[in-house]
């Protein structure tokens, strides 16, 4: 009633309630379309994402596939099986199967496409089972486009026999990056690779120096060899001692690296100085040897001072008194082979005065015979003992005389080589000079050949 009253009243306003009531009905219609069409949208969109997803899956499971076969039969097929098989496999899949082929293993869509190409005109049996490619087939070797280059290269190598002695490379080292840039400079288009190649082939490889040059060799070298070998059997046959005497190289004392490598557990490398400054606390250890030919057993001495001919008397002194008595309680004479130089060279004066209280003191007669000069490898000792010492410390600090005196003194082989060290604290000094009254003292007898390298002297 109270609405009816006021629509009497104001009917101009009933007309514009009614105009707003239609305008919402046309909005809720519109609405309810625009909502099912969104529906009908979303139902489209989650039916091509799932047609979407599965298509992805399925190519997912394809080059999961195609990678697995590749990888069990890549290693038995060479350029041309390979490139026949990827042929092979995206035929068989047909629409899109360079694509996946393509994505799984790799290969180049254009040579998956040669292959398919050698498949439909038959090209595949036009080949042996050895060969990749059609003869002719592949990029030409680099000296077919560069006919010269082994002689430029040949020429940086050795610039002095067979290029320009002022080649760039000649004080430099020869890395084949440095002979690459080199003749990439001089408009060769090559790299290192190559050139390493190119060295192969012409018979060029990585070779240290070779310590075979003697100097100058005397012309009774080897008369003297054969001589001294006449005297080791003499000797041997008696039942005389035969000794060689040498003195190895100066070691230094501390923590110092040491040539070799020594086994050690991963990662955990023994740590040493970082330069080789000698260490003027601990000095350095000389060792002299003895070696003993005929019982193949050693004797070295450890010195802290000088390397003197008094050094080295001293030194056969101590092997006597320690080993050779008692392995040679008779003997009457004993034979010595030495370097030409050092301390126990023969033009010493020291070495013959010290050698002649060696005799006084041993009661025997001591014959020496030295090698020619420069052929001091020839001595025994030098293979038969030291050679076996450095493989027995290599990769170890010397870090004092006493790891010093335990490593020569466990120095063995197979051949049951026996070594004894001990370390010798006398002062050696340098300098001193022999008189020739005292020179005169010595009995010195002089072999028919070379006295200069043969000599007694007599107890």
């Amino acid at each position: 009633m109270k609405c009816m009253v006021r629509l009497q009243v104001l009917p101009s306003r009933m007309c514009l309630n009614r105009i707003d009531q239609i305008s919402i009905h046309s909005r809720n219609a519109v609405f309810r379309d625009f909502v099912f069409v969104s529906i009908t949208y979303r139902i489209a969109l989650v039916e091509t994402f799932c047609i979407c997803y599965h298509a992805f899956m399925e190519e997912l499971v394809k080059i999961q596939t195609l990678r697995q076969k590749y990888a069990s039969v890549k290693k038995v097929l060479h350029e041309r099986g390979r490139r026949i098989w990827a042929a092979t496999e995206a035929q068989q899949l047909g629409w899109g199967g360079i694509s996946l082929v393509e994505k799984a293993i790799g290969m180049s869509h254009t040579t998956i496409r040669r292959g398919l190409r050698e498949i439909q005109v038959d090209k595949v049996n036009d080949l042996f089972p050895e060969q990749s490619r059609l003869p002719g087939g592949g990029r030409k070797k680099l000296t077919e486009h560069y006919p010269d280059v082994p002689d430029a290269l040949e020429s940086l190598i050795d610039p002095v026999m067979r290029g320009d002695p002022e080649s760039p490379l000649r004080w430099t080292c020869k890395s084949t990056r440095l002979l690459a840039n080199e003749l990439n400079r001089q408009g060769y288009d090559i790299s290192a690779s190559t050139v390493g190649s190119l060295l192969r082939e012409l018979e060029y490889s990585l070779q240290g120096n070779k310590k075979t040059r003697e100097g100058t060799d005397h012309p009774d070298r080897n008369e003297q060899f054969l001589y001294i070998n006449d005297q080791v059997k003499r000797f041997l046959q008696s039942g005389q001692p035969v000794i060689s005497v040498d003195t190895k190289k100066k070691e230094n004392l501390g923590n110092f690296s040491n040539k070799g490598r020594e086994y050690c557990p991963k990662g955990k490398s023994v740590e040493t100085n970082m330069h080789d400054f000698p260490n003027k606390e601990l000095g350095k250890a000389i060792p002299y040897g003895v070696y003993d030919i005929g019982r193949n057993e050693g004797w070295v001495n450890i010195g802290i001072t000088h390397d003197t001919a008094q050094f080295a008397a001293n030194s056969i002194r101590r092997w006597w008194t320690r080993m050779g008595r008692y392995r040679f309680p008779r003997a009457t004479r004993l034979l010595m082979t030495a370097d030409a130089g050092g301390s126990d060279g023969y033009t010493l004066r020291l070495w013959k005065l010290e050698l002649q209280k060696l005799a006084t003191f041993m009661g025997v007669n001591i014959t020496v015979c030295h090698f020619p000069p420069g052929t001091s490898k020839w001595n025994k000792i030098e293979h038969r003992l030291f050679s076996f010492i450095t493989q027995n410390w290599r990769g170890r600090p010397l870090y004092d005389l006493t790891t010093v005196v335990n490593l020569i003194s466990n120095t063995t082989t197979s051949k049951g080589l026996i070594v004894k060290s001990a370390v010798d604290t006398k002062v050696y000094p340098k300098g001193i000079i022999v008189t020739d009254d005292e020179l005169a003292t010595i009995k010195l007898k002089p072999h028919h050949f070379h006295g200069e390298w043969n000599y007694t002297i007599k107890k």
